[in-house]
């Protein structure tokens, strides 16, 4: 790609998304990345001061994408709270068990790994979660009001015990190499949210 295209920059993020979602932020380096995304190194420094400057940049553009795929959701016509709902999290369950390195969660993928050692990095993958988590409690307060959520409880305290679960699925997902934790994870989703 010619480094003097404007979308030179998107491009690395990119192709820094696809290699670091499929083996990890540590596990990449800089030669990987510019070689994929076939910009010279002065092209890379020209956008990013450091791979960690490239790390919250990368995370940036990650947050910006999920939600606008959170927004779109938001915008199907018909749909109430409670399967808004249960549309994110099956499609959270078909893009953490797929093959596509591309669709994998960052935050899934490097929270672990990344948040000891870049504080730039946590604090970008904090705000990211903390995003999700209200337009997740959005859903959960559209649900109660629409009536296809009969749990009462606080549609934030609901929204943060979703995503925590679902995150802890995802993790035991990997470890297990199959689909239990997520049909789990499913059960108890609808249990909770009491589904009328």
């Amino acid at each position: 790609m010619n480094s003097e295209r404007p979308d030179t920059r998107q491009h690395i993020l990119a192709c820094g998304q696809q290699l670091i979602a499929a083996k990890g932020f540590v596990a990449v380096g800089l030669a990987e990345i510019l070689t994929t995304a076939k910009v010279p190194k002065g092209s890379f420094y020209h956008y990013f001061a450091s791979k960690e400057a490239f790390g919250v940049a990368l995370l940036e553009s990650y947050e910006a994408s999920y939600l606008n795929r959170l927004a779109a959701l938001n915008a199907r016509p018909g749909l109430k709270g409670a399967q808004r709902l249960l549309t994110y999290f099956e499609r959270w369950a078909e893009t953490q068990r797929g093959d596509d390195a591309a669709e994998y969660c960052l935050i899934v993928k490097l929270s672990a790994e990344v948040a000891d050692l870049s504080e730039a990095m946590r604090a970008r993958m904090l705000s990211a979660t903390d995003a999700v988590l209200r337009e997740l409690a959005g859903h959960v307060s559209a649900g109660q009001a629409d009536g296809s959520i009969g749990n009462p409880q606080d549609a934030a305290a609901l929204a943060q015990w979703l995503y925590e679960a679902w995150l802890g699925a995802s993790l035991l997902a990997k470890l297990r190499r199959d689909d239990s934790a997520f049909a789990g994870a499913m059960e108890k989703t609808r249990e909770l949210l009491q589904l009328n």
